[in-house]
């Protein structure tokens, strides 16, 4: 299997409400909700990069097709993370997080490690987050 990761799939509550976070309050793009007509089938993706998308799906649609039990998100299993070129950007990033109606978890600070980041939950909980690590390459 070649190390390569297409879509990362977020199990929501309610997927108008997330779509709405993430394109009018974060400012991605999406060509809205697809698959409404078949039942567990409503999706919306947004291009994140060449080659990656987010796939908004709900949760109970998840369930439904992978035939597990239907569990509370855990916000510690995995976080998305977003490496920006500098400390004024995590700044910026982490109000406008919060203005979408994003949930503060940890505010932006310098880290033990040296870098700047701080954490938000989306409004179903999904972690992210916003570091400037000068060190990585984004690209």
């Amino acid at each position: 299997m070649k190390p390569s990761i297409s879509v990362i799939t977020l199990a929501v509550q309610d997927i108008e409400q997330s779509l709405q976070f993430y394109c009018e309050g974060l400012g991605f793009k999406s060509d809205g909700i697809m698959g409404q007509e078949f039942e567990y089938g409503a999706v919306a993706f947004i291009q994140l990069q060449s080659g990656l998308k987010l796939a908004l799906w709900p949760q109970r649609s998840l369930q439904q097709d992978t035939g597990l039990e239907l569990s509370p998100i855990c916000p510690t299993q995995m976080a998305l993370g977003h490496n920006v070129y500098s400390p004024l950007e995590v700044d910026q990033i982490m109000v406008l997080a919060e203005r979408a109606g994003a949930k503060i978890i940890k505010a932006a600070h310098t880290t033990f490690y040296g870098r700047y980041a701080g954490y938000f939950q989306d409004p179903n909980g999904h972690l992210w987050e916003i570091v400037w690590n000068p060190d990585l390459d984004k690209d």
